[in-house]
């Protein structure tokens, strides 16, 4: 199988050319091959990458826009806690002359504002303006003041709504009544639901002073109250809503959120360590409260029912403040995971639904469309042109590198042919090859939970075998180098076990001194970055291992050396990689900054995006790709020593690269939603997090073994994947940048 896209490009050609008569067939058959041999070609990949991009991107902007019957534009703003940015969402029309409802919708702790695509595009359409907002210390917004290591977590999901809500409110082309209220909804996912939560209060508390709201309603997704509880307790949060109408969005299988407390858990449920499971909110006594159910009613709490509920009293240092109000309150529990909310025809049906009840009346029939049903949504078309762009942008890689090997300089990057190494010969050494290749795969993903959340009971038994393993290299060294005299294939085993003894000793460094290896800190400011990085180094020290272990003790006997590896060691080859690497990559994100520019969109599918970075990610990103280098390097390595020379290379290749962490994916979530409880119910972040790591490594397996082949050595493949990955990684998720 070719690995370089044009199979579904010459299947579609069939299609499109099958007709009944022999002559047109033949005349089909002819044009087929045509274009299959020029999509053989750099030039033609080339330019079948820059199709797709152009047209994938020109059909997402259109569908962004609803036709561009909505003008869609990056706003930036000064607010109480830094700058925040944003995509405002105007529908033709609306304006200082024409107001119209405001909401405002805010993404999660690993996201930006490009999450939000399906209520920011649904609701404009209907007429809505919508402000799809970076939080503080995500995307392009950032937090202005110094933030202390430890306490990163008191800053951007308490006051990004609420900051945003306050600008929004000043907006003259936001509804307001003749007291001065706003008819504006804040809306969030996960961390924003919190922030949409804390909004609400704090509004309140304003309005006690101010004399009026610039909130009128909010429905958080995706969270439920145990973080907001630590601003201000469940009752007094619910009793500031007042006559707001307010949901949430609660998904049986949310992995965080919408557990029972501790008093409501059976004996069971408590010996459950973890929150990946599922949960029915509604009928927990939080979920009740919000719906305002006591513990002495026995009615049954509904999902999807508007409840008419006395708020309560909201009181300051025990003093009543103000009188309880009635409201309305819902609770939305589709059975979803909790990445799955924002990327769901479902939960944005609820979502559509909550704010055509919530502002019934409001509007006038010339500036919504009630023609539209919930049912009718065209947010997944943009994303899956979305996907389109994003399949050019990963395609356009291979052939630009390949042109510019053609360079003068750069061509030094290409070295002299290595013959694949030799496949084993026996039954013996056939067995412990698969053997190996399975080990390969399964162990990063069993040692997954481990090094994700650095487990000192894991880290000590792993610590104890990297102990073991640095013995016996020690002592095979010693055997080795003592009998290298009386047999020279013993000087192999003496300089293996010396390599494998400074292997050993790295990995017994990884273990043993774990919590000081990518520590949040100033320097390494993305704390799920640093999860990433840490599993990245374990898991690329135990190939390292597995793989100096086969060529010392297998490999070198048969005459292989380390040029077959594709291990150039020549200073001009390594710069030609490294400077060829960077530039397929800019000029890659060049088309993507252009194409953002342009059409207003990027590269992206549900969680797994490429989108366009600031000056400080690529900061931050400079100081990663050291560290990812080593992983990528030696996972070059590893992958085409083992797979080069196999018919299926490319999947095994994937394989080696991801297989394990695919299976732990679908072992995790199969189990959650067939008994009730994941295979690891407590990886919640963990688990989230593969969405869009197994994605990255399954593009770093084919480019590995693709780009060897345009070069013959590990360095460009390496060199790309770490910058590309690296970048993408790094824009793509929370990023302090003020700490100290």
């Amino acid at each position: 199988m070719r690995s370089d896209g044009s199979n579904f490009l010459i299947f579609i050609l069939n299609i499109s050319y099958f007709h009944d008569t022999d002559a047109t067939s033949s005349r089909g058959d002819t044009s087929v091959k045509t274009l299959s041999n020029l999509f053989k070609k750099p030039a033609g990949l080339l330019a079948l990458s820059l199709v797709l991009i152009v047209v994938g991107s020109l059909l997402a902007g259109m569908f962004n826009t609803s036709f561009y019957k909505v003008n869609v534009k990056e706003i930036s703003f000064k607010a109480d806690h830094g700058t925040l940015h944003g995509l405002l969402y105007m529908p033709k029309g609306a304006g200082p002359e024409d107001p119209r409802p405001v909401i405002v919708t805010t993404h999660g702790y690993l996201n930006t504002k490009e999450m939000q695509d399906a209520p920011a595009i649904e609701m404009s359409r209907r007429g809505y303006i919508v402000l799809a907002l970076d939080m503080y210390d995500h995307g392009d917004s950032r937090w202005d003041g110094d933030i202390k290591v430890g306490e990163q977590f008191s800053t951007f999901w308490i006051y990004s709504q609420f900051d945003a809500a306050k600008y929004m409110y000043q907006q003259p082309y936001t509804k307001k009544d003749d007291k001065g209220n706003a008819y504006l909804a804040v809306s969030g996912h996960s961390m924003g639901g919190f922030s949409t939560l804390l909004a609400m209060y704090m509004d309140e508390m304003n309005s006690l002073q101010a004399g009026y709201r610039m909130i009128y309603t909010g429905i958080s997704v995706g969270s439920d109250y145990s973080y907001a509880a630590a601003v201000a307790p469940q009752d007094q949060l619910t009793a500031a809503y007042g006559s707001r109408m307010v949901g949430m969005v609660a998904g049986h299988y949310d992995e965080f959120f919408f557990n029972k407390s501790d008093e409501e858990k059976t004996a069971a449920e408590k010996a459950i360590v973890g929150t990946v499971m599922h949960k029915d909110f509604a009928k927990t006594l939080s979920g009740r409260a919000f719906l305002g159910l006591g513990a002495d009613s026995s009615e049954q709490a509904q999902q999807g029912k508007y409840y008419t509920v006395d708020s309560g009293e909201v009181k300051v240092k025990d003093q009543v403040v103000r009188p309880s109000q009635t409201g309305e309150r819902i609770i939305y529990t589709p059975n979803q995971t909790h990445p799955w909310n924002h990327f769901s025809p479902e939960t944005t049906g609820y979502l559509i639904d909550f704010y055509t009840h919530a502002f019934q009346g409001v509007t006038a029939p010339s500036q919504v469309d009630a023609n539209l049903s919930s049912g009718n949504q065209i947010w997944w078309l943009k994303e899956a042109f979305n996907f389109v762009a994003m399949i050019g942008f990963f395609l356009l890689i291979v052939p630009m590198s390949a042109l510019l090997l053609r360079l003068p300089f750069l061509k030094q990057a290409v070295t002299n042919v290595t013959a694949p190494l030799a496949k084993p010969l026996g039954g013996g050494q056939k067995a412990a090859y698969w053997i190996a290749v399975v080990f390969s795969a399964l162990i990063p993903a069993i040692l997954f939970p481990t090094l994700m959340d650095k487990q000192p009971g894991g880290l000590h038994t792993l610590t104890i075998i990297a102990i073991v393993l640095l013995a016996l290299s020690v002592v095979a060294a010693v055997i080795g180098f003592a009998r290298s005299g009386s047999s020279p294939a013993m000087r192999h085993v003496g300089i293996g076990g010396l390599i494998l003894a400074v292997v050993s000793a790295v990995m017994w460094v990884l273990f043993a001194k774990a919590e000081g290896i990518a520590p949040l800190s100033p320097f390494f400011n993305e704390p799920t970055t640093n999860q990433i990085v840490y599993w990245a180094l374990v898991s690329a020290s135990i190939t390292a291992f597995i793989t100096f272990a086969f060529y010392y003790f297998n490999k070198k006997h048969s005459g292989a050396s380390f040029a077959d590896y594709g291990i150039s060691l020549k200073p001009s080859a390594i710069l030609a990689s490294l400077c060829t690497a960077v530039i397929a990559v800019v000029v890659g994100y060049l088309l993507l900054f252009a194409v953002q520019a342009i059409f207003g969109t990027d590269f992206r599918i549900w969680t797994f995006a490429v989108r366009t970075f600031t000056l400080e990610h690529f900061v931050t990103a400079l100081r990663y790709m050291p560290l990812f280098l080593i992983y990528y390097f030696v996972s070059a390595v590893a992958l085409n020593a083992d797979t080069r020379s196999r018919k299926g290379g490319y999947w095994l290749a994937i394989f080696l690269n991801v297989g394990g962490l695919i299976i732990w994916l679908i072992a995790q979530y199969g189990l959650d939603f067939a008994r009730g409880v994941a295979l690891y119910p407590a990886q919640a972040l963990n688990g989230i997090l593969l969405f869009a790591l197994v994605p990255v490594l399954i593009i770093a397996a084919i480019y590995a073994r693709k780009l060897f082949e345009k070069t013959n050595n590990v360095w460009l493949p390496a060199f790309v994947n770490t910058i590309l990955f690296t970048m993408v990684t790094v824009a793509n998720t929370v990023m302090f940048w003020n700490l100290v």
